[in-house]
């Protein structure tokens, strides 16, 4: 299972989709202002991994901040999305 968060690590959506993977024990995703939990904090007690979209970290300035994500581009959030059971998001 994959959950995809868009949203900043204080929005309730964000942090919704994050218990929502903790308790499923899903990958996550992070794309658009997601990426900011690289930097923030937050992610302890995911179980799954965690991918982060790369050209969203360069175009926030968290390209140092890589928090143990595993980096990927358009064709492996694709990938990601193409090869999970489920996709729940997005938050």
């Amino acid at each position: 299972m994959l959950v995809i968060i868009k949203s900043a690590p204080e929005s309730p959506e964000a942090r919704r989709g994050l218990a929502l993977a903790r308790d499923l024990g899903a990958d996550v995703a992070l794309i658009q202002g997601g990426v900011y939990f690289l930097t923030q904090g937050g992610l302890e007690g995911v179980k799954g991994a965690i991918y982060a979209l790369e050209p969203d970290i360069l175009l926030r300035g968290a390209g140092a901040q890589r928090g143990g994500a595993r980096m990927v581009g358009y064709d492996g959030l694709v990938d990601l999305m193409a090869g999970a059971d489920k996709v729940l998001g997005m938050f």
